[in-house]
């Protein structure tokens, strides 16, 4: 089971630019767990309830909590769009809706492309 990682845009990679060498490896290991596990734990890799199929990665390191949005295409390939720190308990709102207008348009595009 080998599930291929791209990015849509640059908003992870802007987010991932921004971290320091310890959280970058901790990102790059659960990206590891993401391709190579076929049940990845929900520790890893959880489905936003209410979302039209977005998931998010979470990975805490040290006491930052961080979470990177994504959405599953052709079943082996993991799309990502926004990542940030996670600062209180609750998903803010608006990083939820900024992942999901990125995977609307993820698809749009790809429907252009593909029509």
């Amino acid at each position: 089971m080998v599930r291929k990682i791209i990015f849509f845009e640059t908003h992870f990679i802007e987010f991932y630019q921004n971290q320091d060498a310890k959280v970058k490896e901790k990102i790059q290991y659960v990206f590891e767990l993401l391709k190579q596990v076929e049940r990845v734990p929900e520790k890893f890799l959880k489905y936003l309830t209410g979302t039209n199929g977005l998931y998010e990665i979470r990975i805490e390191y040290q006491s930052n909590i961080y979470r990177i949005f994504c959405c599953f295409d052709e079943g082996k390939l993991i799309v990502l769009f926004n990542g940030f720190q996670k600062k209180t308990q609750k998903t803010p709102k608006k990083e939820i809706e900024k992942a999901e207008r990125l995977m609307s348009l993820y698809f749009e595009q790809k429907d252009k492309q593909n029509g």
